[in-house]
């Protein structure tokens, strides 16, 4: 059964403990940051530190390296020393504006012995929710994409949170398009506010996303309750499959409720949900 990850935590490249920390923290992915937690007369390090780590095949959980902006210099160096790697699970490429860029990427980073490492878009320019589709379709190396909500304020000068949400659906329905799993939220900036966490992570699995990037520890059980089916959820999708196991068409349950195939559907996963672990 497909395991859904809900939590990617990231962790500075440049400490290594607390690299060390974030594997045993719970969270289903640790993604090691390079880009934006690392200053730059720390990227060499980072980067140093970051090969050491991932020279060996087996941790924990998976880890990703978000790289730094693939127009630098210092992404092609990321790439260089780690793309090859046997314990790195996925490469998080930042601001990624076109399809183009996917498709250089994937054709020229050179596979590791388990193959091409597979990319992660985030989109963070009003170009690139624009040509969200491409992007998300742009080759087969792409695992996924999301948003990254920070820069995209900047960029379109969005004070309130809703002006995000059109942004928001449109990676959603981009993803979907593309086949690609729902994307994961992005990160919730202040690590104290657990209510607002909480709440926005509500609104964010309304509108179709799964999980949420976070960056504190004490952030991934909030994440982990927000998108776990609730009870009554669980017992619907169980009431579902069972009727669903004895007439394979389209009818009504006692409550009234109707069933079909695309309800199944949204059953079948509650339920991977639930049994993830």
């Amino acid at each position: 059964m497909t395991r859904f990850p809900l939590t990617w935590l990231y962790a500075p490249g440049d400490r290594p403990h607390v690299v060390a920390k974030a594997l045993t923290s719970g969270a289903d992915i640790v993604i090691v940051d390079l880009e934006d937690a690392v200053a730059p007369d720390r990227k060499d390090y980072a980067r140093s530190a970051t090969a050491d780590l991932l020279s060996e095949p087996d941790h924990p959980v998976p880890v990703h390296v978000r790289v730094n902006a693939l127009d630098t210099q210092a992404a092609a160096k990321d790439l260089e020393a780690l793309a090859t790697r046997p314990g790195l699970s996925g490469i998080r490429l930042p601001k990624v504006r076109s399809a183009d860029q996917i498709v250089r990427l994937a054709e020229t980073t050179p596979p590791s012995a388990g193959g091409a490492p597979p990319l992660h878009a985030l989109l963070e320019s009003a170009l690139a929710i624009e040509r969200a589709y491409a992007i998300a379709s742009a080759h087969p190396s792409l695992r996924g994409i999301a948003l990254g909500e920070a820069d995209l304020r900047a960029d379109l000068g969005i004070r309130g949170d809703a002006g995000l949400d059109w942004s928001r659906s449109r990676v959603v329905v981009a993803a979907r398009a593309a086949g690609l799993p729902p994307p994961p939220q992005t990160v919730h900036p202040d690590i104290r506010d657990l209510e607002g966490l909480a709440a926005t992570c509500a609104h964010g699995r309304a509108l179709g996303f799964l999980g949420r990037a976070a960056i504190h520890p004490r952030q991934l059980p909030v994440i982990e309750r927000a998108y776990l089916p609730t009870e009554e959820e669980l017992q619907q999708a169980e009431t579902i499959i069972k009727a669903a196991a004895t007439n394979q068409g389209a009818q009504a349950l006692p409550d009234g409720s109707f069933i079909d195939a695309a309800v199944v559907a949204t059953a079948q996963r509650t339920l991977s949900l639930v049994r993830r672990g």
